[in-house]
């Protein structure tokens, strides 16, 4: 699969969003700045995740991210993440890649291969859930459980024919320079 080119000096703000807004807005599937479950679902189908895994996950994110990302207190049963507050839904345990403003940190992911690849270009799926920092507290090993969850579906769906994730390819992630697009349309293609 060729990825979409990505430069170590990415742009703060793309088309008015941070790369973190961006890289979530492949899941608002209408384009209206919210995401509901339904449309991760749609998302993750259209990566190639199965019906049952799709469904859980979708569960899990937006359960995990709703409260986090809308405003006030009153809980919304249909469980909407609002993309414009992405970043208060960014985890604890985190890889640090976003700042706290959703840019993107090009010195902290290649801090990443330093530290987690042996190859230095590549992760392995150990290298890959290696970059999870489990916590002590309830609420972390919710977090855990739902980063882990994202790192193995992603891992499952952007892997390449040796089981590796190559080093531009998660850039593409995490800059929202088109993967989760390029993923659904050579899927459609098929």
């Amino acid at each position: 699969m060729a990825l979409p080119s990505a430069t170590i000096e990415e742009p703060l703000v793309i088309n008015n969003q941070t790369v973190l807004q961006k890289h979530a807005s492949f899941f608002d599937r209408n384009k209206d700045g919210v995401i509901y479950p339904w449309e991760t679902f749609q998302a993750l189908r259209a990566i190639g995740l199965g019906v049952g895994m799709s469904a859980f996950a979708a569960a899990i994110i937006n359960m995990g991210m709703s409260g986090k990302t809308r405003p006030g207190k009153c809980p919304n049963l249909l469980f909407p993440i609002e993309i414009k507050n992405i970043i208060k839904a960014k985890r604890k345990a985190d890889t640090g890649i976003y700042d706290a403003e959703g840019n993107f940190d090009a010195a902290k992911f290649e801090e990443i291969f330093v530290k987690h690849s042996s190859s230095g270009t590549a992760l392995t799926e150990d290298e890959l859930l290696g970059l999870m920092k489990p916590r002590t507290g309830l609420r972390d090993y919710f977090e855990w459980f739902g980063g882990w969850l994202g790192w193995k579906n992603f891992y499952t769906v952007c892997k390449d024919k040796d089981g590796l994730v190559q080093k531009e390819t998660l850039r593409a992630f995490y800059t929202g320079a088109g993967l989760f697009e390029q993923i659904e349309q050579e899927r459609a293609r098929k």
